[in-house]
C-alpha cells in the first residue's frame, strides 16, 4: 500500500521551528511591516458577506430572474420585502465597517459609526427603485443593440456585460453614499466574476450596453452620457498621472475620458486623459485615442494613427 503524499510523517512533523516563525511573523505583521489602515483597523468588509448582499439585492430587483422562478402575484411582495430586509440586515454591518476606512475618528469605539451606516444604508435602499429603472434601460439597450439575444431575459441570465453593470449600479450609490471602500470591494467581486472592471466612482447613464465585454476598463472618473455601448476590451484609462514635488500621485483629479450620449466603441479601443468624445461618435476598432473628436466623428485606426505622429 502506497503512503498518502498529503498525510505529514512523524519524521517531519517536529522540524519547522514554528515558534520562532510565528513569532517573526507576529513583529512584521505589528511593528516593522504593519500594514493596517492606520495601523490599528483589524475589521474589515467581508467578501463572503458581500457577495451574500449582492445576491439578495439583485433577488429584489428582479424576483423571478434572479430570486425565486416560483413567486406569483401573492407571494411576491413578501419575498421581496423578507428579502431585502434580511439583506440590509447584512449590509448596514458592512458599511459600518467600510466607514472605519474613512473616519479620522477612534473608529473603533465611535458609537456614531452605526448610526452613520444605518443612514447610508436606508438611503441607499430608498434609491433602489431609481437604481431597478436604470437597469431596465441597459437591459432593452442590450436587447435592441444585440440581434444575437433572444429576450431581455436571456440577457439578463448570461451576459457577462448586465451583469456588470447590476453590480456597478449598486456599488455606484454605495460610493456616492459615503461607503467608497465597500463599492470598491463591490467592483472587484464584479471584475473577478465577469472580466469587466469598472470603478465604483464612474457616472454613467441610462441605456448602457457592454457586448461580450472581456476586459473591458472604465476608469474612476470616467463620465458616460445615455445610450453609449462599448465592445469587448475598451479602455476608458487616463493618459498620465501627475505627482506632486515629492513624488507622491495626485489623487482625485479628472482624468478619464468624457464620453457624451449614444457614442459607440468598438473591440480593443484604447481612450485616454480627461479628453470628450463627442455625441453619437463612432470609434473604431483598436483606435488609440488620447484626442478630443467633435460629435458625430468617426474614428478608424488609420486616423488615430495618423494624429499621434
Amino acid at each position: 500500500m502506497k503512503n498518502n503524499p498529503f498525510k505529514p510523517t512523524d519524521a517531519v512533523q517536529n522540524d519547522w521551528n514554528l515558534s520562532s516563525v510565528v513569532s517573526a511573523l507576529r513583529h512584521s505583521r505589528e511593528t516593522a511591516h504593519n500594514i493596517r489602515h492606520k495601523g490599528r483597523i483589524r475589521e474589515l468588509p467581508s467578501r463572503e458577506a458581500l457577495a451574500q448582499i449582492l445576491q439578495g439585492l439583485l433577488a429584489v430587483l428582479f424576483p423571478t430572474h434572479l430570486g425565486r422562478p416560483d413567486l406569483n402575484d401573492e407571494s411576491i411582495d413578501y419575498f421581496v420585502g423578507n428579502t431585502l430586509n434580511s439583506t440590509l440586515a447584512v449590509l448596514v454591518e458592512q458599511v459600518r465597517r467600510g466607514l472605519l476606512f474613512v473616519t479620522d475618528a477612534d473608529a473603533e469605539n465611535d458609537a456614531t459609526l452605526t448610526a452613520k451606516a444605518t443612514e447610508i444604508t436606508r438611503e441607499f435602499a430608498a434609491r433602489l427603485p431609481e437604481i431597478r429603472a436604470l437597469l431596465v434601460s441597459d437591459l432593452l439597450a442590450a436587447f435592441h443593440g444585440d440581434p444575437a439575444a433572444s429576450s431581455p431575459s436571456e440577457i439578463l441570465l448570461c451576459y457577462p456585460g448586465m451583469t456588470a453593470i447590476m453590480y456597478h449600479r449598486l456599488a455606484h450609490a454605495l460610493y456616492e453614499l459615503g461607503s467608497p471602500v465597500l463599492a470598491r470591494v463591490i467592483s472587484d467581486i464584479a471584475h473577478s466574476s465577469t472580466g469587466i472592471d469598472i470603478h465604483p466612482g464612474a457616472k454613467i447613464g441610462g441605456s448602457f450596453f457592454i457586448d461580450h465585454g472581456t476586459g473591458v476598463v472604465i476608469g474612476q472618473t470616467t463620465i458616460i452620457g445615455q445610450g453609449v455601448r462599448l465592445y469587448q476590451a475598451v479602455t476608458l484609462g487616463a493618459k498620465r498621472f501627475p505627482a506632486d514635488d515629492n513624488g507622491v500621485l495626485i489623487k482625485g483629479n479628472a482624468r478619464h475620458p468624457i464620453v457624451e450620449d449614444d457614442v459607440v466603441i468598438y473591440a480593443g479601443a484604447t481612450v485616454l486623459g480627461r479628453i470628450t468624445i463627442g455625441k453619437g461618435s463612432t470609434i473604431g476598432g483598436n483606435v488609440w485615442l488620447t484626442q478630443s473628436v467633435p460629435p458625430g466623428s468617426n474614428v478608424t485606426q488609420a486616423q488615430s494613427q495618423s494624429q499621434s505622429k
